[in-house]
């Protein structure tokens, strides 16, 4: 049976905010009669709400929307505490791809399904100083919000199940699937400071194929303007005249220099959804999209005095952008029928994605006055082919009852491939020693070029039974087999009784393991930066190189090939719901990860005889590289509370409270023995903070959603706690904030309906940087982990029909 079509059921107590828990329970109660229903994260079918093993999330296409975010992630996270989407700017390609994280783990701890089915990663390597440094993640912005149907969270362990990634739960996209009728939308808005306007464009339509099939249709468009809150340029910009004194024009100069805040973006999608029954027992269905987007965002301002800069070429020196074209396509075909008593899904899919870095507004200095001010800087690409075949059955089992019995097979070939820029984004054309390469983000050299695949095969077994009224157990065993580091492992254990109609016991108990990404195990970048000599302060050239586990730099090291990440997590919870309305769920987690993967400081020859061996055949003078290095241990708490409210006349309150706490810290740090010598730290201080603090440990929202008549009233109070930047002067801790965000919308007709809201409705900003760390004032906010951005308050305007 397919998770795609069946992965509705919810987490007992997890009802959101404006879904009414009796409203809700009777939908699911009325199409368990219509169709098999499982929750994600189990393949039993029928299942109530009241019934799940493990907390899962529902976020309806509404709740989404009622955010008035117009991207998927953002919006994400702002209904669900557990799931973070930091802010970065200035971060290269981050700005473009942000990160995103489950219960305060790495970006790629979490699994991300499209209708039940696996989904590719992006191209992209956070390398930039924000959360999840080295690692990649799904681009949920490449899914856009106008086909979904749904987003679930399972937030439990599910690599036994799932297999790699699903170390920190799994996020599964349901898309739309209606056969008839659809919507148009329309939504612009700016910040309170006036920039940042946007307007987003979505249709959807369903089309039915005869009596017993859809194609569902959705496209959006998306436009985004750049924010900017940096602070004052107060640096000198152009050199003194003859006489010593300042250039006439530092007093004309524009001194908001650097752009610091949101990149100006642009977003086309186009999904499809599609199902047709070719007999009484067999449906074909597809499912797939494309999106192409391009973002433009700041690098570090160059000033007219600067040895980067070209007076030539630019006389008041230049803001050097960053403006890549990113694509991405998936296609997932497949085949569910049944066979007797058995249930038998197949399916293939294809999923690319690819991010150009495209450098405008820049020069390379080393080619002198003739140099471009464009550049190609080379490409970044993935790619990901997954075959399936799941088959499921009952068989009778003990005290009269049933076992559902579910075994499975898959297939997956992971591709990773790095193009060279053109040769002008990473030359050095000799010029007057100056800096070689693209400036803002040099280009990839033809050394940094790889096309390398790897695949793997894997295998599972589970089982889930309903052993009494009272009691549920599952279990689930997977292996899987890599053809580069070689196979895993992993279980699953799972129970629930329910002491009563209202109170019930759940706990969980797996392994789980991430395989090291195709990212991680491949990308290799040399690159050229310029140093001032301590002495002379000339700028002097070196060669800093990435370099992956195939290179003979990381082997001379004695850096062995990635192995996976291996898991073991554990889990307990109170289910509690009464007859009023009341819903509560409290589920405490601990999750230890043994050899996570990190991208290393860099080493120098100066380091340690060992590094100048293994760079004397090369013409890097520093290396860094992928390894597994660092052991972790997370502990956290969810709840979760909902409560219906009848108030008479004034119409009906739905309120939800939501509240998540977690913490991970440091186990041990292991490096190969023949590092140990390296006269300093390869995961510092820096990097700590970053993994251990840089997401708020506290996190928390309070929903309330009424409605009189033809209005609808959203408001959402959103806390993040403090949260901890690592600088090269000190660690930075900054405060806790509350964000307050409402709606209001205005049914004009059945069909028609008009919304106005405020996203930060007080205009809440993050603490500033202290005055010691802030570049000249220049950077006012932290770039990196500001939980909810530094925009300020935005305000929105919306119409849908709905026909």
């Amino acid at each position: 049976m397919r998770l795609a079509v069946s992965a509705l059921a919810v987490s007992s107590a997890l009802i959101l905010p404006g879904v009414h828990a009796e409203d809700q329970q009777a939908t699911l109660d009325q199409q368990a009669s219509f169709e098999k229903i499982e929750i994600i994260g189990s393949r039993i079918a029928l299942r109530t709400a009241t019934d799940s093993v493990a907390p899962v999330d529902i976020i309806t296409a509404e709740q989404l929307e009622s955010t008035g975010m117009t991207e998927t992630a953002k919006a994400l996270q702002f209904a669900a505490p557990s799931y973070s989407f930091p802010f970065s700017s200035v971060t290269d390609g981050s700005d473009a791809v942000r990160p995103a994280s489950l219960r305060g783990l790495s970006p790629d701890h979490t699994l991300v399904l499209v209708n039940g089915k696996r989904r590719h990663g992006s191209a992209l390597v956070h390398l930039s100083g924000t959360v999840g440094k080295g690692s990649s993640n799904v681009d949920l912005n490449a899914i856009p919000m106008t086909a979904i149907k749904r987003i679930e969270i399972l937030r439990d362990g599910a690599s036994a199940q799932y297999g790699s990634d699903a170390i920190a739960g799994v996020i599964n996209v349901v898309l739309k699937d209606n056969e008839q009728g659809g919507s148009l939308s329309a939504q612009a808005g700016q910040t309170y400071a006036g920039d940042g306007e946007q307007w987003r464009l979505g249709a959807n339509h369903g089309i039915a194929l005869g009596d017993d099939g859809f194609v569902n249709v959705s496209l959006e468009a998306h436009h985004k303007d750049s924010t900017n809150r940096a602070g004052l340029d107060p640096r000198q910009q152009y050199p003194q005249l003859a006489d010593g004194s300042p250039d006439p024009r530092e007093a004309t100069f524009n001194r908001k220099s650097h752009q610091v805040g949101d990149a100006e973006y642009d977003n086309l999608g186009l999904f499809i959804n599609a199902a047709k029954a070719i007999s009484d027992n067999g449906e074909l269905y597809a499912f797939g999209g494309v999106s192409k987007r391009e973002t433009k965002s700041g690098a570090f301002y160059r000033r007219a005095l600067d040895k980067r800069n070209l007076t030539e070429v630019y006389p008041d020196g230049f803001l050097p952008q960053i403006n890549p074209e990113i694509i991405d396509t998936s296609l997932v075909l497949g085949y569910e029928f049944t066979l007797g008593e058995w249930n038998i899904d197949t399916s293939a899919g294809h999923g690319e994605n690819s991010f150009n870095y495209n450098i405008v507004n820049s020069l390379n200095a080393s080619m002198g006055p003739d140099s471009p001010t464009e550049f190609d800087a080379g490409t970044l690409s993935t790619r990901e082919t997954n075959l399936n075949i799941d088959a499921s059955r009952y068989f009778n089992f003990a005290n009269d009852s049933e076992i559902l019995f579910a075994a499975g097979v898959s297939w997956r070939k992971n591709g990773y491939q790095i193009e060279a820029g053109e040769s002008a984004s990473y030359i050095n054309g000799g010029f007057d020693n100056r800096a070689a390469g693209s400036q803002g983000f040099s280009g990839f050299t033809p050394e940094s070029e790889v096309d390398e695949t790897r695949d793997n095969t894997g295998v599972y077994v589970e089982l889930e039974n309903q052993l009494t009224d009272d009691f549920y157990w599952a279990a689930a065993l997977r292996y899987e087999n890599y053809s580069d580091f070689g196979d895993n492992t992993s279980w699953k254990l799972a129970g629930r009784y329910d002491f009563t109609d209202n109170l019930a016991l759940r706990g969980t108990i797996n392994t789980g393991f991430r395989a090291p990404s195709v990212q991680q195990l491949y990308f290799s970048n040399i690159s050229t930066l310029f140093n001032p000599d301590p002495v002379t302060g000339q700028l002097v050239p070196t060669e800093s190189g990435t370099f992956n586990t195939l290179s003979p730099v990381t082997k001379g090291l004695g850096i062995n090939e990635l192995e996976p990440e291996l898991s073991q997590s554990f889990s307990l919870g109170l289910v509690y719901r009464n007859d009023a309305g009341l819903a509560l769920t409290l589920d405490a987690y601990q999750i230890s990860i043994d050899d996570r993967i990190i991208l290393s400081s860099s080493v120098t020859p100066d380091d340690s005889p060992a590094v100048a061996e293994a760079l004397a055949g090369t013409n890097a003078e520093s290396a860094r590289f992928f390894i597994n290095a660092v052991d972790t241990r997370t502990r956290g708490v969810d709840l979760v509370i909902s409560q219906d409210f009848d108030i008479g006349a004034w119409g009906d309150l739905q309120a939800n409270l939501a509240y998540a706490y977690n913490k991970t810290e440091i186990q041990d740090i292991h490096f190969p023995q023949v590092l140990d010598g390296v006269g300093k730290e390869l995961f510092d201080r820096i990097e700590q903070t970053r993994m251990t603090a840089a997401t708020p440990n506290n996190t928390g929202n309070l929903g309330l959603t009424h409605r009189l008549g033809d209005f609808k009233t959203n408001v959402r109070l959103s806390y993040f706690g403090d949260y901890t930047v690592g600088y090269s002067s000190g660690d930075v801790t900054y405060s806790d904030q509350w964000v307050m965000d409402m709606s209001v919308q205005y049914a004009a007709t059945e069909a028609l309906s008009f919304t106005a809201g405020a996203q930060n409705l007080f205009d809440v900003y993050p603490e500033k940087r202290p005055d010691s760390n802030n570049f000249n004032g220049i950077f006012v906010y932290p770039l990196t982990n500001t939980p909810f951005g530094f925009n300020g308050g935005y305000v929105f305007l919306e119409a849908k029909y709905t026909y």
